[in-house]
């Protein structure tokens, strides 16, 4: 026994003692006669017994008082009333005299008090809720939210230190006025302007962790127009797995307020899909490749084929999956030996090509036909090895980029979209479906990491156009929703993801600045112009194209309604065979390829 659980029995012993001398004090009005003080006192020699075997057997010393919960209480609940009963058993046996019927109702009823009592004054002690919240140690900090997410973080942080939690707010008025703890809720969350300069805080904690990403994206809004930094608790399934604790609250990200609700999967679909398979990613190390990766691995396929340019990727990507059921492959989707040879050896059955080159200013001059070759007699390659090896789907990831496309990039996009669909003219034996979308948060490229290197030095933040907007999505939610379209798609149609509301950009940035605990007056935005190809909005529909509901709500299905025949493949092909061709060449045979595509240069 260590000497906590010692000092813990030896409490309880003297408290069942203590207490059952003091239901013959109340019993007798303090004047205790001296027939019953002396069998009374006698009594203790198999009263306390009892009780301690009652509180070994139910584990009350397992507990830690600091952590007493209304569970332990329960816990406390139980034991003293089996311990009463046994006690008044034993006094039917032994016949003892002296003893008042009184004092067997009395006596559980002190103890309970005593002992939840002190277990009770024992955590507020450590926790600091005595003596005005530990002397009003720790940073101020308001806490959005007034649930029992925010009960347990309050508890937490006064255990802590670090934080003195000093105002509550929440949107349900009947909360209004009324306290968790020592903390009183002030009023609903669009007031924390009013009250942040009163109680001298500069930070705010969100403890609503089944909010929606809408409603959170409000109540950082409210935060960070009162100046305040937000932080954010950790997420709830990671709470109640033990991993992490309430009071690891973290900074608010901008993912977390441009993210989607939870997205669902067909599990069972996609386990048909995936189970068991060997499965080829190509481009696997990239951003929307690894996360595939990480997705698909769920699923336990028989075998993931990772196909990757850059050695480092490949390298990161591999030391990700060590000891799993893995090949890396280093090589180019354009080399077609390799390919062929890949499809050979491996036999994939689903392929999801995400392989391309998708930086638009350093693909608009003089990269545009490396960007032609990579991201389309790449994914010719692909999809001819696919077919004549016999793989079953093939999912090729498209973007927003390429619906009217002003830039070589997207332009690019579009013409492999042809080739795929074209292929699906000539089998029915592979189903090719084409997935479209828009960015996707903290991809390398994206504006995200940019824009918080340059808060981080100080600014300025650079935008191109105070109007450029953009569609947004998290990393994880746009490999779910791929691998979702390739389980339903039919062969041949375009699926596209659902974006949400376009973002600007400028706001964005903003909302960053605000996130960071900076004002514009700190770090202030500079407007920098439109880049070579760049557009003022994407688009995720094409002016000739339609969309109609899938079963499921993120997805939307397009077809387009002219579909390029083997004739066109062949001579696509060919022109794609030559290693070099100039800028301008390249764009005036994209314009013919993609009637859509409308350069801004020419």
């Amino acid at each position: 026994m260590n000497p906590r659980t010692l000092v813990a029995f030896v409490h309880d012993i003297g408290a069942t003692a203590l207490t059952w001398w003091l239901a013959y004090l109340i019993r007798f009005n303090f004047d205790v006669p001296a027939a019953y003080s002396a069998a009374g006192l006698k009594a203790l020699l198999w009263v306390v017994p009892i009780y301690l075997a009652v509180y070994i057997k139910f584990g009350l010393y397992r507990g830690i008082w600091r952590y007493a919960s209304m569970e332990d209480i329960r816990q406390l609940l139980i034991a003293l009333a089996i311990g009463a009963l046994l006690t008044v058993g034993a006094t039917l046996l032994l016949r003892p005299s002296g003893i008042p019927r009184s004092v067997f109702v009395l006596h559980p009823i002190l103890l309970l008090v005593m002992m939840a009592g002190d277990r009770y004054l024992y955590r507020a002690w450590k926790d600091g809720f005595l003596f005005g919240g530990a002397f009003g140690r720790g940073t101020p900090v308001v806490v959005l939210g007034a649930g029992s997410a925010a009960a347990a973080l309050i508890s937490e942080l006064a255990r802590g230190g670090e934080w003195r939690v000093v105002g509550l707010f929440d949107d349900n008025p009947d909360k209004h006025g009324r306290s968790i703890g020592d903390v009183r809720i002030l009023g609903p969350i669009r007031s924390l302007a009013d009250y942040a300069d009163k109680l001298e805080v500069r930070h705010a904690i969100i403890a609503m962790p089944s909010a929606t990403v809408a409603q959170r994206r409000r109540v950082a809004e409210h935060a960070a127009r009162a100046g305040l930094s937000v932080f954010t608790l950790p997420a709830s399934s990671d709470i109640l797995s033990g991993r992490v604790s309430f009071s690891q609250v973290r900074r608010v990200e901008v993912e977390d307020l441009l993210g989607r609700d939870k997205i669902h999967l067909d599990l069972d679909g996609l386990h048909r899909l995936l189970t068991d398979k060997v499965v080829l990613i190509t481009g696997a190390g990239g951003s929307i490749g690894s996360e595939l990766a990480r997705q698909i691995a769920r699923f336990e396929p028989r075998l993931m084929v990772f196909l990757e340019q850059s050695e480092f990727a490949l390298y990161s990507i591999e030391q990700e999956f060590s000891g799993g059921n893995i090949a890396c492959v280093a090589g180019d989707v354009k080399d077609a030996a390799q390919i062929d040879a890949v499809f050979r050896r491996y036999r994939p059955e689903v392929v999801f090509h995400a392989a391309a080159y998708k930086h638009v200013p350093l693909m608009e001059n003089e990269n545009a036909w490396a960007a032609v070759r990579n991201n389309v007699l790449g994914t010719h390659r692909v999809a001819a090895a696919a077919v004549e090896h016999g793989a079953g789907d093939v999912v090729f990831i498209s973007t927003d980029k390429a619906v009217n496309p002003t830039n070589v990039m997207g332009a690019s996009k579009r013409l492999a979209e042809l080739v795929c669909q074209a292929f699906q003219r000539q089998t029915t034996a592979t189903r090719f479906i084409v997935v479209r979308f828009g960015n996707v948060l903290g991809s390398s490229g994206s504006v995200i990491p940019k824009f918080r290197e340059q808060i981080a030095n100080g600014g300025p933040v650079t935008v191109t156009h105070p109007e450029v907007t953009r569609f947004f999505m998290l990393i994880p939610e746009a490999a779910q929703l791929v691998l979702q379209a390739g389980l339903m798609g039919i062969g041949g149609e375009i699926l596209v993801l659902d974006m949400g509301e376009p973002v600007r950009i400028a706001d964005l940035a903003r909302d960053m600045i605000r996130l960071s605990g900076f004002s514009e007056d700190d770090i202030r935005i500079e407007f920098t112009g439109l880049r070579a190809g760049e557009k003022l909005y994407e688009e995720l529909l094409a002016d000739n194209e339609a969309t109609l509901p899938t079963p499921h709500p993120k997805l939307r299905v397009s077809r387009s309604t002219k579909i390029p025949d083997a004739a066109w493949l062949a001579e696509l092909l060919a022109w794609l065979e030559v290693s070099t061709r100039a800028e301008a060449e390249t764009k005036e045979a994209l314009m013919r390829l993609v009637p859509e595509y409308r350069p801004d240069d020419i």
